[in-house]
Protein backbone atom coordinates (compact mmCIF):
# COMPACT_ATOMS: atom_id res chain seq x y z
CA UNK A 1 0.00 0.00 0.00
CA UNK A 2 1.22 3.48 -0.84
CA UNK A 3 1.16 5.94 2.06
CA UNK A 4 -0.61 8.62 0.01
CA UNK A 5 -3.58 6.25 -0.41
CA UNK A 6 -4.47 6.88 3.25
CA UNK A 7 -6.76 9.88 2.90
CA UNK A 8 -6.78 11.92 6.16
CA UNK A 9 -10.50 12.62 5.65
CA UNK A 10 -11.21 8.89 5.68
CA UNK A 11 -8.98 8.35 8.70
CA UNK A 12 -10.73 11.14 10.61
CA UNK A 13 -14.11 9.56 9.90
CA UNK A 14 -12.73 6.15 10.91
CA UNK A 15 -11.55 7.51 14.29
CA UNK A 16 -14.90 9.25 14.87
CA UNK A 17 -16.83 6.02 14.21
CA UNK A 18 -14.47 4.06 16.48
CA UNK A 19 -14.83 6.61 19.28
CA UNK A 20 -18.60 7.00 19.03
CA UNK A 21 -19.50 3.41 18.10
CA UNK A 22 -22.03 4.51 15.51
CA UNK A 23 -22.12 5.69 11.93
CA UNK A 24 -25.05 7.94 12.82
CA UNK A 25 -23.25 9.60 15.75
CA UNK A 26 -20.06 10.03 13.69
CA UNK A 27 -22.06 11.61 10.87
CA UNK A 28 -23.59 14.13 13.26
CA UNK A 29 -20.23 14.93 14.86
CA UNK A 30 -18.39 15.39 11.55
CA UNK A 31 -21.17 17.15 9.65
CA UNK A 32 -21.89 14.34 7.18
CA UNK A 33 -24.93 12.25 6.31
CA UNK A 34 -24.96 8.68 7.56
CA UNK A 35 -24.69 7.39 3.99
CA UNK A 36 -21.61 9.57 3.42
CA UNK A 37 -19.94 8.07 6.51
CA UNK A 38 -20.79 4.58 5.29
CA UNK A 39 -19.24 5.32 1.92
CA UNK A 40 -16.08 6.73 3.51
CA UNK A 41 -15.59 3.70 5.76
CA UNK A 42 -16.21 1.38 2.80
CA UNK A 43 -13.62 3.31 0.76
CA UNK A 44 -11.05 3.03 3.58
CA UNK A 45 -11.74 -0.69 3.92
CA UNK A 46 -11.19 -1.08 0.17
CA UNK A 47 -7.83 0.73 0.47
CA UNK A 48 -6.78 -1.38 3.48
CA UNK A 49 -8.13 -4.63 2.06
CA UNK A 50 -9.70 -5.62 5.41
CA UNK A 51 -12.92 -5.07 7.35
CA UNK A 52 -12.39 -2.35 9.94
CA UNK A 53 -15.72 -2.56 11.77
CA UNK A 54 -18.04 -5.32 12.80
CA UNK A 55 -21.57 -4.08 12.11
CA UNK A 56 -24.29 -5.07 14.57
CA UNK A 57 -27.80 -4.13 15.59
CA UNK A 58 -26.49 -2.08 18.49
CA UNK A 59 -23.86 -0.23 16.49
CA UNK A 60 -20.38 -0.97 15.27
CA UNK A 61 -17.09 -1.88 16.91
CA UNK A 62 -13.59 -2.13 15.47
CA UNK A 63 -12.37 -5.49 14.22
CA UNK A 64 -8.85 -6.59 15.25
CA UNK A 65 -7.60 -4.90 12.07
CA UNK A 66 -9.49 -1.75 13.06
CA UNK A 67 -8.02 -1.87 16.57
CA UNK A 68 -4.54 -2.17 15.04
CA UNK A 69 -5.11 0.76 12.70
CA UNK A 70 -6.68 3.05 15.31
CA UNK A 71 -3.52 4.26 17.17
CA UNK A 72 -1.71 4.77 13.85
CA UNK A 73 -4.64 6.80 12.52
CA UNK A 74 -4.71 8.92 15.67
CA UNK A 75 -0.96 9.53 15.47
CA UNK A 76 -1.11 10.54 11.82
CA UNK A 77 -4.01 12.93 12.44
CA UNK A 78 -2.16 14.44 15.41
CA UNK A 79 0.92 15.00 13.25
CA UNK A 80 -1.21 16.60 10.54
CA UNK A 81 -2.74 18.89 13.17
CA UNK A 82 0.75 19.79 14.43
CA UNK A 83 1.81 20.54 10.86
CA UNK A 84 -1.22 22.77 10.31
CA UNK A 85 -0.48 24.64 13.54
CA UNK A 86 3.14 25.09 12.50
CA UNK A 87 2.10 26.50 9.14
CA UNK A 88 -0.36 28.82 10.85
CA UNK A 89 2.51 29.98 13.06
CA UNK A 90 4.54 30.84 9.97
CA UNK A 91 1.64 32.77 8.46
CA UNK A 92 1.02 34.64 11.72
CA UNK A 93 4.77 35.27 12.13
CA UNK A 94 4.80 33.52 15.50
CA UNK A 95 7.80 31.50 14.38
CA UNK A 96 10.15 31.03 11.45
CA UNK A 97 13.46 32.31 10.13
CA UNK A 98 14.34 35.41 8.10
CA UNK A 99 17.65 35.11 6.22
CA UNK A 100 19.20 38.49 5.50
CA UNK A 101 22.30 39.72 3.72
CA UNK A 102 23.60 43.28 3.91
CA UNK A 103 26.63 45.31 2.89
CA UNK A 104 28.65 46.69 5.83
CA UNK A 105 27.59 50.35 6.04
CA UNK A 106 23.87 49.55 5.85
CA UNK A 107 24.42 47.57 9.05
CA UNK A 108 25.28 50.82 10.81
CA UNK A 109 21.73 52.15 11.02
CA UNK A 110 19.16 51.03 8.45
CA UNK A 111 19.18 47.30 9.07
CA UNK A 112 19.46 47.36 12.89
CA UNK A 113 16.56 49.80 13.18
CA UNK A 114 14.38 47.80 10.81
CA UNK A 115 15.21 44.60 12.70
CA UNK A 116 14.34 46.27 16.01
CA UNK A 117 10.90 47.21 14.66
CA UNK A 118 10.36 43.75 13.26
CA UNK A 119 11.44 42.02 16.49
CA UNK A 120 9.08 44.19 18.57
CA UNK A 121 6.11 42.85 16.59
CA UNK A 122 7.34 39.36 15.74
CA UNK A 123 9.73 38.17 18.46
CA UNK A 124 9.29 34.53 17.47
CA UNK A 125 10.87 34.99 14.02
CA UNK A 126 14.63 34.43 14.17
CA UNK A 127 16.77 36.65 11.90
CA UNK A 128 19.96 35.27 10.37
CA UNK A 129 22.38 37.87 9.00
CA UNK A 130 25.29 37.55 6.59
CA UNK A 131 27.42 40.60 5.84
CA UNK A 132 29.10 40.98 2.48
CA UNK A 133 29.57 43.17 -0.54
CA UNK A 134 26.79 43.60 -3.06
CA UNK A 135 28.62 41.52 -5.64
CA UNK A 136 28.89 38.66 -3.11
CA UNK A 137 25.32 38.89 -1.84
CA UNK A 138 23.54 38.85 -5.20
CA UNK A 139 24.69 35.32 -6.14
CA UNK A 140 23.76 34.10 -2.64
CA UNK A 141 20.27 35.50 -3.12
CA UNK A 142 19.88 33.87 -6.53
CA UNK A 143 21.08 30.55 -5.11
CA UNK A 144 18.34 30.66 -2.47
CA UNK A 145 20.74 31.08 0.46
CA UNK A 146 19.20 34.46 1.42
CA UNK A 147 15.62 35.73 1.49
CA UNK A 148 16.48 39.44 1.29
CA UNK A 149 19.75 41.15 0.41
CA UNK A 150 20.38 44.83 1.03
CA UNK A 151 22.53 45.94 -1.88
CA UNK A 152 23.67 49.18 -3.49
CA UNK A 153 24.87 50.63 -6.76
CA UNK A 154 28.17 51.74 -5.20
CA UNK A 155 30.19 49.10 -7.07
CA UNK A 156 27.39 47.58 -9.18
CA UNK A 157 26.02 50.65 -11.02
CA UNK A 158 23.12 48.85 -12.70
CA UNK A 159 21.75 46.23 -10.34
CA UNK A 160 18.56 46.05 -12.39
CA UNK A 161 20.67 44.73 -15.29
CA UNK A 162 22.32 42.09 -13.10
CA UNK A 163 21.21 38.53 -12.52
CA UNK A 164 18.46 39.70 -10.13
CA UNK A 165 14.94 39.80 -11.56
CA UNK A 166 13.95 43.51 -11.51
CA UNK A 167 10.61 42.43 -10.04
CA UNK A 168 12.48 41.53 -6.86
CA UNK A 169 14.10 44.95 -6.36
CA UNK A 170 12.61 47.40 -3.87
CA UNK A 171 14.16 50.89 -3.87
CA UNK A 172 14.81 52.08 -0.32
CA UNK A 173 16.74 55.34 -0.65
CA UNK A 174 19.44 57.29 -2.48
CA UNK A 175 22.49 57.69 -0.28
CA UNK A 176 25.00 60.50 -0.79
CA UNK A 177 28.72 59.74 -0.71
CA UNK A 178 30.58 62.25 1.46
CA UNK A 179 34.30 62.88 1.42
CA UNK A 180 36.32 62.14 4.57
CA UNK A 181 39.21 64.56 5.18
CA UNK A 182 41.78 65.00 7.93
CA UNK A 183 40.50 67.67 10.32
CA UNK A 184 43.54 69.82 9.47
CA UNK A 185 43.02 69.57 5.72
CA UNK A 186 43.02 72.80 3.73
CA UNK A 187 39.38 72.13 2.66
CA UNK A 188 38.09 70.88 6.03
CA UNK A 189 36.54 74.25 6.87
CA UNK A 190 34.23 74.23 3.87
CA UNK A 191 30.68 72.95 4.05
CA UNK A 192 30.96 71.53 0.53
CA UNK A 193 34.09 70.36 -1.25
CA UNK A 194 34.58 70.23 -5.04
CA UNK A 195 35.74 66.73 -5.91
CA UNK A 196 38.08 68.18 -8.54
CA UNK A 197 40.04 70.01 -5.82
CA UNK A 198 41.03 66.61 -4.41
CA UNK A 199 42.68 65.50 -7.65
CA UNK A 200 46.18 65.52 -6.15
CA UNK A 201 45.22 63.77 -2.91
CA UNK A 202 46.05 60.13 -2.14
CA UNK A 203 42.77 58.17 -2.12
CA UNK A 204 42.21 55.27 0.27
CA UNK A 205 40.17 52.45 -1.22
CA UNK A 206 39.62 48.73 -0.75
CA UNK A 207 42.01 46.55 -2.71
CA UNK A 208 39.50 44.94 -5.04
CA UNK A 209 38.79 45.69 -8.70
CA UNK A 210 35.15 46.73 -8.20
CA UNK A 211 35.93 49.27 -5.47
CA UNK A 212 38.81 50.77 -7.44
CA UNK A 213 36.71 50.95 -10.61
CA UNK A 214 33.84 52.65 -8.74
CA UNK A 215 36.17 55.29 -7.26
CA UNK A 216 37.85 55.86 -10.60
CA UNK A 217 34.54 56.34 -12.40
CA UNK A 218 33.44 59.01 -9.92
CA UNK A 219 36.75 60.83 -10.00
CA UNK A 220 37.07 60.67 -13.78
CA UNK A 221 33.63 62.29 -13.99
CA UNK A 222 35.19 65.17 -12.03
CA UNK A 223 38.12 65.34 -14.46
CA UNK A 224 40.92 63.36 -12.84
CA UNK A 225 42.25 59.86 -12.21
CA UNK A 226 42.61 59.17 -8.47
CA UNK A 227 45.91 58.10 -6.94
CA UNK A 228 45.30 55.02 -4.80
CA UNK A 229 48.58 54.13 -3.04
CA UNK A 230 46.80 52.97 0.14
CA UNK A 231 44.56 49.95 -0.40
CA UNK A 232 42.54 49.36 2.80
CA UNK A 233 39.10 47.78 3.17
CA UNK A 234 38.09 48.22 6.83
CA UNK A 235 36.54 51.54 7.79
CA UNK A 236 38.36 51.73 11.12
CA UNK A 237 41.65 51.44 9.23
CA UNK A 238 40.66 53.95 6.57
CA UNK A 239 39.64 56.54 9.13
CA UNK A 240 42.78 55.95 11.17
CA UNK A 241 44.93 56.71 8.14
CA UNK A 242 42.84 59.78 7.27
CA UNK A 243 43.07 61.12 10.84
CA UNK A 244 46.87 61.03 10.51
CA UNK A 245 46.79 62.85 7.18
CA UNK A 246 47.58 59.97 4.81
CA UNK A 247 44.72 60.49 2.38
CA UNK A 248 41.00 60.94 1.77
CA UNK A 249 38.11 58.63 0.95
CA UNK A 250 34.40 58.57 0.17
CA UNK A 251 32.03 57.71 3.01
CA UNK A 252 28.33 56.81 2.67
CA UNK A 253 26.10 59.34 4.40
CA UNK A 254 23.99 56.43 5.69
CA UNK A 255 26.85 55.40 7.98
CA UNK A 256 28.29 58.85 8.70
CA UNK A 257 27.34 59.04 12.37
CA UNK A 258 28.54 55.51 13.05
CA UNK A 259 31.89 56.29 11.41
CA UNK A 260 32.52 59.53 13.32
CA UNK A 261 36.09 59.75 14.54
CA UNK A 262 38.25 62.42 16.10
CA UNK A 263 40.63 63.91 13.56
CA UNK A 264 38.31 63.23 10.61
CA UNK A 265 35.66 65.52 9.09
CA UNK A 266 32.97 64.55 6.60
CA UNK A 267 31.98 67.03 3.93
CA UNK A 268 29.39 67.07 1.17
CA UNK A 269 30.61 67.25 -2.41
CA UNK A 270 29.59 70.19 -4.57
CA UNK A 271 27.55 69.68 -7.76
CA UNK A 272 27.11 66.28 -9.36
CA UNK A 273 27.36 64.80 -5.90
CA UNK A 274 28.20 61.09 -6.10
CA UNK A 275 25.36 58.90 -4.88
CA UNK A 276 24.42 55.28 -4.63
CA UNK A 277 20.96 53.73 -4.59
CA UNK A 278 20.18 51.25 -1.83
CA UNK A 279 17.83 48.39 -2.68
CA UNK A 280 16.23 45.47 -0.93
CA UNK A 281 16.57 42.57 -3.35
CA UNK A 282 14.12 39.74 -2.67
CA UNK A 283 14.76 36.16 -3.76
CA UNK A 284 12.22 34.57 -6.10
CA UNK A 285 11.54 31.87 -3.52
CA UNK A 286 10.75 34.42 -0.79
CA UNK A 287 8.32 36.81 -2.45
CA UNK A 288 5.26 35.19 -0.88
CA UNK A 289 6.86 34.83 2.54
CA UNK A 290 4.87 36.63 5.28
CA UNK A 291 8.10 37.38 7.17
CA UNK A 292 9.69 38.95 4.08
CA UNK A 293 6.59 41.03 3.37
CA UNK A 294 6.46 42.31 6.94
CA UNK A 295 10.18 43.08 7.08
CA UNK A 296 10.08 44.96 3.79
CA UNK A 297 7.47 47.28 5.32
CA UNK A 298 9.81 47.95 8.24
CA UNK A 299 12.72 48.59 5.88
CA UNK A 300 10.67 51.12 3.92
CA UNK A 301 9.60 52.92 7.09
CA UNK A 302 13.14 53.19 8.45
CA UNK A 303 14.51 54.20 5.04
CA UNK A 304 11.94 57.00 4.95
CA UNK A 305 13.16 58.18 8.36
CA UNK A 306 16.78 58.10 7.18
CA UNK A 307 16.18 59.71 3.80
CA UNK A 308 18.04 63.04 3.50
CA UNK A 309 16.06 66.26 3.40
CA UNK A 310 18.34 67.83 0.83
CA UNK A 311 21.27 66.93 -1.37
CA UNK A 312 24.03 67.26 1.20
CA UNK A 313 23.66 63.89 2.87
CA UNK A 314 22.16 65.32 6.07
CA UNK A 315 19.36 63.22 7.45
CA UNK A 316 15.95 64.25 8.63
CA UNK A 317 15.58 65.18 12.27
CA UNK A 318 15.24 62.07 14.38
CA UNK A 319 16.53 59.87 11.58
CA UNK A 320 19.96 59.35 13.09
CA UNK A 321 22.91 57.96 11.14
Amino acid sequence: MRAEALDPVLLRTFVAVADLGSFTAAAAAEGYTQSAVSRQIAALEDVCGVELFARGARGVRPTPAGEYLLPHARGLLDRLADTARALDGLRRLDTGTLRLGAFPTVNAALLPRALARFRARHPGVRPLLREGTTERLLPMLEAGDLDIALVSTHKVPSIAASAIDPGGLVTLLDDALLVALPSGHRLAGRERVPLAELADEPWIVADDPEAIAALRARCEAAGFVPQTPLRVAEWISKLGLIAEGFGVTLVPALAASALAREGVVLRAVTSDQPRRTVYAAVGRHARRSPAVTAFLADLRDVAEDLRPEGGDGRQRPGGGG
